[in-house]
């Protein structure tokens, strides 16, 4: 019995192993590691990928977010209002700049932001919006950006898992005072190791992010602020120029195979649970596959027995992490995060997946719950 990973990147990096090992045999016979020309041409690169100006490489994604919030003045005594179902560190990096994490609950629909429990949950305190497109389906950035434009607040989007996807026909992080990007291996655009990016129209945002990643630092041994050390490295950067030129094919495969899945689920009875869904003037780029079902734990366990990886992204909403004990607001519920938590099961998606074996997984999965 043959397994079904979650996600497989040999196959990729063996496709592609004739263009690695030329663009790393030329970093490494130049010897210039961190901050170079590999770093200088990606982040152009990928700015007009995104249809921003500027883009500025860092370490990670965490780091995208922290240094974006810095960059936009966030700091002690402010609040900036978040998803309540995300990956953990998109509240950590609003606590790791002073400010105070408020969450609002999501969309059944999307899993994403709820403008309208946003708009109910801003104070005097409040002063930026931080969406996360999450799984790949972009947030509804119309309603967020008027609300926003309404009380003068900032944005900063999370696109850690939505490289390339758009919302009426914009790119994420394209919408925002800043957008925030992750590298890390298993993203839709990842490196060999960690690795973010921040995009932005915003001169004086880009030229904030460049002096913090650096501690502080424009000119060598003049530090004029607190930074960090959060430096892209040649490496990562000459690897995902090469990943780029693919990112689009790439997408279409997994758009490809979201659609496959929908249509043999619903062929084998099984509407009833809750597939991903692409709202209209949305382009998912399905990150991951993430259905959702009352019969998760079994599911799970018999995909397992059969050598199919799943997972579950995310079983604890934000607010109920314990390294945020004291710093939520007691007695305010997150009806739908709280049901996705309990509920959501993320299936193999990637580009060199292939039909049988989609085949496969919802011939088990309607055996189980069908």
């Amino acid at each position: 019995m043959s397994r079904v990973p979650l996600l497989d990147l040999t196959r990729q990096t063996k496709a592609l192993e004739p263009q690695l090992r030329r663009v790393v045999t030329r970093v490494l016979s130049k010897g210039h590691f961190i901050l170079g020309p590999e770093v200088a041409r990606f982040e152009r690169g990928f700015a007009r990928f995104c249809k921003r100006r500027f883009g500025i490489g860092v370490a990670s994604g965490t780091d995208a977010l922290e240094l974006s919030l810095r960059a936009a003045g966030i700091g002690p005594g402010d609040e900036v209002i978040t998803t309540a179902f995300s990956f953990f560190a998109t509240a950590e990096a609003i606590v790791a700049v002073g400010a105070r994490p408020i969450f609002a609950d999501v969309e059944l629909a999307s899993y994403n932001l709820d403008p309208d429990d946003v708009e109910r949950r801003i104070s005097r305190r409040t002063k930026a919006i931080l969406p996360v497109h999450l799984y790949g389906h972009p947030c509804a950035m119309d309603r967020l950006m008027a609300i926003a434009k309404v009380h003068q607040l900032k944005v900063i989007e999370d696109c850690a898992q939505a490289i390339g996807a758009t919302f009426q026909g914009r790119r994420v992080g394209s919408f925002g005072d800043a957008g925030c990007l992750s590298f890390y291996p298993t993203k839709n655009l990842g490196g060999y190791g960690d690795g973010g990016m921040v995009v932005t129209q915003d001169r004086n945002v880009a030229a904030q992010v460049r002096l913090l990643r650096n501690h502080g630092s424009s000119v060598r041994y003049h530090h004029v602020q607190i930074g960090t050390n959060s430096r892209l490295d040649e490496l990562q950067a000459a690897v995902l120029r090469v990943k780029l030129r693919h990112l689009e094919t790439w997408t279409a495969e997994r758009r490809r195979h979201a659609q496959t899945y929908a249509v043999l689920l619903r062929q084998a009875g099984l509407d009833r649970i809750g597939l991903p869904q692409e709202l209209p003037g949305h382009r998912h780029v399905y990150h991951l596959y993430t259905i959702r079902t009352p019969h998760r734990a079994r599911l799970m366990s018999s995909l397992a027995r059969q050598g199919i990886a799943t997972q579950i992204a995310y079983p604890v909403p934000i607010p109920a992490q314990p390294a945020l004990k004291g710093r939520v607001r007691k007695a305010v519920g997150y009806p739908i995060a709280e049901e996705l938590a309990r509920r959501v099961l993320s299936l193999p998606i990637y580009p060199e997946l292939t039909s049988q074996q989609i085949r496969r997984i919802v011939t088990q999965v309607a055996r189980v719950i069908g």
